[in-house]
């Protein structure tokens, strides 16, 4: 059965530890992912490396840190590698695109429906879309950087409605306490819901040229699971590996959901949207909307913070300080704030609103 299918190769596994690409490691996964494709499957990859491939070639002695000199790296190292990519997928006949992007292009809903119709007709065409963020323009000072493109591959992933995601990393899958430290510590096969527990086993940052650890996996593999998408974290090394990932044969671990792919318009409301405000709801109101489907009345908001307008997205939290999920909202800030925990006979005594709901069912995503 052929799939979609997106693959995140890290920093790591493409340059060396000084610095500079690796092309033996890019051959070996380029000819993995032309294998996969040569079954039929539509496959994209999300791919780091292009600071660590250029920095060496501007004259930094060590992978930069200040922000201009990562992006002159970036700029450098970005054409370095696609070239790269572009001459290994050229000798299996296969075409691999560019396409640079933003957490900025996520949170705008019009520019990541471009950014995906791009996709799709690409894939249509048989090309291999190649996606990395475009660190010469992102900064963390208004949208946060993905900056390990963990979070970026999921991303892609469940807005493309991917059947799977394989991310490459170093380690044969998440184990119960770092292997490297602690030889008894055990590894975990399957996991189908994403525990404080299964967090707490996940280690910190990774090597001297990449930026993601474990941890930064896990968040990957919780956004693709809510996103309806099967996730692979662990090792391809040997010839044959993708493919066995693929299939459930891998050498990692496997995070299964049961969810169903989410529309757009969820996808944008879960992962993308920029929250404006919060507010924290009653216990009632909580089971209600995580269990009941219910929408948020004003009977159940207990306080809220920040400044929105109707048509803003804020998170809801429980009581214990939780964020159980985001929904656009139909009240000013001001307004939400004078009804708090009112009736709704007594809410429309007070204000004129077009909706009664605070937060209508069907603009609200759970996030539990």
């Amino acid at each position: 059965m052929t799939e979609r299918i997106v693959v995140k190769i890290g920093s790591s596994s493409l340059t060396s530890d000084e610095g500079g690409l690796n092309r033996e490691r890019i051959q070996y996964f380029t000819s993995e992912l032309a294998s996969l494709h040569k079954k039929g499957n539509s496959v994209m990859l999300v791919t780091s490396g292009a600071v660590a491939a250029g920095f060496r070639q501007i004259g930094y002695a060590t992978k930069p840190k200040i922000v201009h000199e990562k992006q002159a790296a970036a700029a450098v190292g970005q054409a370095l590698l696609m070239q790269a990519y572009q001459e290994a997928f050229n000798s299996y006949g296969i075409v691999a695109a560019q396409i640079l992007l933003t957490r900025a292009d996520f949170s705008n809903r019009r520019r990541i429906q471009n950014a995906l119709m791009t996709i799709e007709e690409l894939l249509r065409l048989g090309i291999i879309p190649i996606i990395n963020e475009n660190d010469t323009v992102a900064t963390d000072e208004l949208v946060p950087k993905f900056g390990d493109n963990d979070s970026l591959s999921a991303l892609v992933a469940a807005m493309t409605k991917a059947a799977k995601l394989v991310i490459i990393t170093d380690m044969d899958g998440l184990y119960t306490e770092d292997p490297r430290k602690n030889p008894q510590a055990v590894k975990i096969e399957r996991v189908d819901q994403i525990s404080e527990d299964i967090m707490k086993v996940a280690g910190g940052a990774g090597s001297s040229v990449g930026t993601g650890g474990m941890r930064s996996k896990i968040e990957a593999a919780r956004i693709a699971m809510r996103g309806g998408v099967h996730a692979f974290i662990g090792k391809v090394q040997q010839e044959g590996d993708l493919s066995l990932a693929v299939e459930g044969n891998g050498r990692g671990t496997y995070f299964d959901t049961k969810l169903n792919s989410l529309p757009m318009k969820k996808q944008w409301l879960g992962f993308h949207s920029i929250p404006l405000g919060r507010a924290t709801v009653d216990e009632g109101a909580a089971l209600a909307m995580l269990e009941g489907g219910k929408s948020l009345l004003p009977a159940g908001v207990h306080e809220v913070l920040g400044e929105f307008l109707p048509g803003d997205v804020i998170e809801v939290a429980n009581q214990k300080g939780e964020i159980i999920g985001r929904g656009v909202v139909n009240y000013a800030a001001w307004q939400i704030q004078a009804v708090a925990g009112l009736t709704t006979e007594e809410v429309k005594r007070r204000i004129d609103v077009s909706r009664i709901e605070f937060i209508h069912r069907d603009e609200w995503i759970s996030l539990k």
